[in-house]
């Protein structure tokens, strides 16, 4: 194979990012960190903020002072966004004293045991979700733990409402995948494999199988065209409803998500 064309075949390697933390004091007098990231593939300084902070995006020739200038002319803009995107009350998971989770757009109790190894699961009996750690377990066990009951009952809900669906899609999907998503719900992926945001678990049934059913309808159409629309009222005319729902309660349902996950 000539080298020009092998070189132009061969996969890509993902960009190397270099990271480091930085900081702006607000009109207000509070100091804050902003993650800065210098990446190969970025045009442009730019600047983001959800519910894990700021981040401030630098191209490969960018300098570190324009970088502070960038972020001292947004800074009002910025102390707005953080305002926005602070939120209150989300759940946290301590050994021993956290007393419920979330899951399916409520709460269930948590009851905490002894065990030989880190495992949380849903007791039919009680209707409990019982964790049972070792008595040295550390935090990284539990949120794994965690992790895995989360992706077990999302595993279940798919596994009730697929086999509705799949006998009108052209093919069905390759794989379903579970992942803490920033600011996606669901994707399709050339190869078939369709991505879901672990977080959808902690939402109403409804709106997690909306996500379900949109992301299968991009089998029939890749696209947001008119007639994707239409399949997607052909199988879940309700859908306007949960994007509702997404739009008014979606930032919460990641954010607690990713506290629960995280610390």
């Amino acid at each position: 194979m000539p080298h020009p064309l092998r070189r132009l075949l061969a996969p890509r390697s993902p960009p190397i990012l270099e990271r480091d933390v930085t900081s702006l004091v607000l009109h207000d007098g509070r100091t804050i960190d902003i993650q800065r990231v210098r990446n190969p593939r970025a045009r442009r300084l730019r600047l983001s903020v959800d519910e894990r902070g700021a981040r401030l995006t630098l191209p490969p020739r960018a300098s570190l002072v324009s970088g502070e200038r960038f972020l001292a002319e947004h800074r009002e803009w910025l102390a707005d966004q953080l305002e926005r995107y602070t939120l209150t009350g989300l759940p946290t998971l301590h050994r021993d004293t956290t007393t419920a989770l979330p899951l399916r757009g409520g709460d269930v109790p948590l009851r905490w045991s002894e065990g030989r190894f880190a495992s949380l699961a849903l007791d039919a009996a009680s209707g409990e979700a019982v964790f049972r750690l070792p008595a040295r377990a550390g935090e990284p066990a539990m949120r794994r733990a965690l992790r895995d009951f989360y992706e077990t009952q999302a595993r279940a809900d798919i596994a009730r409402w697929l086999p509705h669906y799949l006998p009108s899609l052209p093919r069905p999907p390759r794989r379903i995948q579970f992942k803490v998503m920033s600011s996606q719900w669901g994707s399709l992926a050339p190869n078939g494999v369709v991505g879901l945001d672990l977080a959808l678990v902690l939402a109403r049934p409804s709106a997690f199988e909306y996500v379900l059913v949109h992301e299968l309808c991009h089998l029939v159409h890749a696209d947001h065209s008119r007639a994707f629309w239409r399949e997607v009222e052909s199988r879940f005319p309700a859908w306007r409803e949960e994007r509702d729902y997404f739009h008014a309660d979606g930032r919460r349902l990641k954010a607690a998500l990713r506290s629960l996950l995280s610390g």
